[in-house]
């Protein structure tokens, strides 16, 4: 099933569809993906500094501080990838939304969170299905490689695949695998790093298209241009 054209859809479809891919992600690493002494989790980590998610013990039960810009980006929820030992944040797969999007400081939340998360040593994993906009010109990567070494060489999206998946793995120091794709195109299983040399392939394609059942008939047709 090729990616779809998001941008086709107001935020809240796009957001409907995006809890049943976490859902999808989450149950596809629980039933034979992660080693036995791992776990996913679908958890909101919207509005919270890393600190507080690296602390928290499972499902969390400590209120998310509101993002005054977007309702929807108020209940985003992140894959979590603990471990039981201490149930230690492990991984993050982290799926950008329009809302993420839509101001400098939406595109600073989400690029902040990622850039901390990995700073502390936490894997993850980048799915960004959305053309750059005016705040983000070479898309979410390209910002948080800059918010991770603001000397580095700037990120140079290829033009003609506007969609960036990124494999980041966290340490000893953070290395980005990366996967431009376009609109069409079929999503390729990623890296989700356990371990700084240690990784799972993740299935984006089945689980994206596990998910894409459950849209309503009417927007899979505007979607698909029917």
């Amino acid at each position: 099933m090729p990616v779809h054209d998001w941008t086709r859809v107001d935020a809240g479809v796009f957001h409907s569809f995006l809890l049943s891919w976490v859902t999808a992600i989450k149950t596809a690493l629980n039933t034979g993906l992660l080693p036995e002494d791992y776990y996913a989790l679908g958890e909101q980590h919207a509005g919270r500094l890393i600190s507080d998610v690296l602390d928290a013990i499972p499902p969390g039960q400590r209120n998310a501080t509101a993002s005054p810009s977007a309702a929807y980006r108020e209940l985003r929820r992140s894959v979590a990838i603990r471990h039981v030992g201490g149930h230690r944040l492990i991984a993050l797969v982290e799926m950008v939304s329009p809302t993420n999007k839509d101001s400098v400081r939406s595109i600073e939340e989400f690029a902040n969170k990622a850039a901390s998360a990995l700073k502390a040593g936490v894997h993850v994993l980048l799915v960004d299905l959305f053309p750059p906009s005016l705040y983000d010109p070479q898309g979410m990567h390209g910002v948080i490689w800059q918010h991770l070494d603001p000397l580095a060489e700037p990120y140079d999206l290829p033009v003609n695949k506007p969609l960036t998946l990124v494999g980041y793995a966290a340490d000893p120091s953070v290395e980005a695998y990366l996967e431009p794709i376009v609109v069409g195109a079929a999503l390729p299983d990623m890296p989700l790093f356990l371990q700084s040399h240690h990784y799972i392939n993740l299935p984006l394609e089945g689980t994206y298209q596990e998910a894409y059942r459950g849209v309503p008939a009417f927007w899979r047709n505007i979607l698909e241009g029917i």
